[in-house]
């Protein structure tokens, strides 16, 4: 199948407000798409479509949350009132929760699931409507613990096992009906958004992301890259990569991993936020791309742009071969004993 180059295509992006959505969205908009983006907040999307209107864009906004599918449906409509229709669909909302599961309520697993997994299957089923007859791709933001567990954080990887399952159903019966509809799954490692700050946090200190991390445009180019190239999926970044590698072909030394030194290394030096103070249950209602990692923020991912970008021949080595270049690293880190706190990492901070 063929998609339209990015200057002639209207896109759809919910979760637009903050992190990746909001990346993405600009990016977009400097290629020149017409854009409706969706989001819980209001003043965080006028904002946003004010300051794309003003440098030379088009864009509308909805105020939707996903979990609702008449919410979703509005989106579709306002897409449709506004330019037309719509080329792509990029499901990009999510939420989450950091917690043991006995700590975790079940009310609060169920809100997970509602945003990250069913308002996907909306977005997804509404574009799917859409696109079968006039063409075009949807793009559903998974991650990499779509295929591993990230310790701590197990309902959202339960909801993001879900997605994929969803997507690799969808993209076939699509196949399967001869739609020219691209149906890609995004695979982001750990990106340094406010994922962690919004997340709802039962942990004893605040929730931040384990090594490495990489910068939410490395996502956003995926994802614009994913509009204009049918692709299967994308995982971006190496380091991401190379934990399912390992999931797949050694796991046992995995859950060491996971258990030993990755429970430390998603936890803060300082005390959590208040619980009510979280995206799970309130808009973030600010535009804010970056989050609280510590560490250094990787910019670029050698790997995810050698494998959109690469030939086939690369693309397989890079695949082959991508866990082994972490194996060692990883199995020493499982052995590790967690280092101690340091006097120099308590506040908040943007690394780029």
């Amino acid at each position: 199948m063929k998609l339209k180059k990015l200057n002639e295509q209207v896109v759809v992006i919910t979760g637009a407000s903050s992190g990746i959505g909001l990346v993405t969205a600009r990016l977009a908009a400097k290629e020149g798409a017409r854009l409706v983006l969706a989001a819980r907040s209001e003043d965080a999307l006028r904002q946003l479509t004010d300051e794309i209107t003003q440098a030379g864009g088009r864009a509308t906004y909805v105020v939707a949350d996903v979990s609702s599918q008449d919410d979703v449906r509005r989106i579709a409509a306002a897409a449709q009132a506004t330019f037309g229709g719509y080329d792509t669909w990029v499901n990009n909302a999510g939420a989450s929760i950091y917690g043991k599961l006995e700590q975790v309520p079940i009310e609060d697993m169920r809100k997970v699931f509602e945003t990250n997994f069913w308002g996907l299957v909306y977005g997804s089923l509404e574009a799917a409507k859409h696109l079968r007859s006039k063409g075009g791709a949807i793009i559903n933001v998974g991650s990499i613990l779509s295929d591993v567990t990230a310790i701590l954080q197990t309902i959202y990887s339960a909801s993001k096992h879900a997605v994929k399952g969803f997507n690799d159903g969808l993209r076939m019966e699509l196949e399967m009906d001869g739609a020219p509809v691209s149906v890609t799954l995004i695979q982001p490692s750990s990106i340094d958004t406010p994922y962690t700050i919004h997340a709802k946090n039962y942990m004893e200190r605040e929730a931040k992301h384990g090594p490495p991390a990489y910068a939410p445009d490395t996502v956003a180019r995926a994802i614009i890259h994913a509009c204009t190239t049918p692709e299967r999926d994308i995982v971006v970044g190496g380091g991401g990569r190379a934990f399912i590698g390992m999931k797949r072909w050694t796991p046992v030394l995995f859950d060491q991993y996971m258990e030993k030194a990755f429970v430390h290394q998603e936890k803060a030096d300082y005390a959590p936020r208040p619980l009510n103070q979280n995206g799970l249950d309130h808009a973030a209602g600010k535009l804010k791309e970056r989050g609280n990692y510590p560490g250094h923020t990787r910019e670029t991912s050698f790997y995810t742009e050698a494998i959109t970008t690469g030939s086939p021949a690369l693309r397989t080595a890079l695949l082959a071969g991508a866990g082994v270049a972490l194996a060692a690293w990883l199995g020493r880190a499982a052995t590790k004993k967690p280092a101690q706190p340091g006097p120099d990492n308590r506040r908040y901070g943007r690394y780029s």
